[in-house]
């Protein structure tokens, strides 16, 4: 049931709730996935996976995974970029 492509939600830390899509499997313990949360290393106990799938690569840019994960009705918020303010 772990594998890539596989859509999950975090269950632990500060992402819990957030959907997100596992990019690659790690090992027999960790994933690393992306979408409402950073792109990260996961461990798999602090994950639930859910039943649906998608045809994702592990070196799928932000901009595909947010596509990808929207044409299934995730919403992804992209971070906006920090401007410096100018004073004066």
């Amino acid at each position: 049931m772990i594998e890539a492509g596989r859509l999950c939600v975090k269950t632990a830390g500060r992402d819990a709730g957030r959907k997100a899509v596992i990019l690659d499997v790690v090992d027999d313990n960790f994933v690393v996935i992306a979408g409402q949360v950073r792109r990260k290393r996961c461990n798999i106990k602090h994950i639930e996976p859910l039943g649906a799938r998608i045809d994702i690569s592990g070196s799928a840019t932000q901009d595909e995974i947010v596509e990808k994960l929207a044409a299934v009705g995730i919403k992804v918020e992209v971070p906006r970029k920090k401007t410096k303010a100018v004073s004066g």
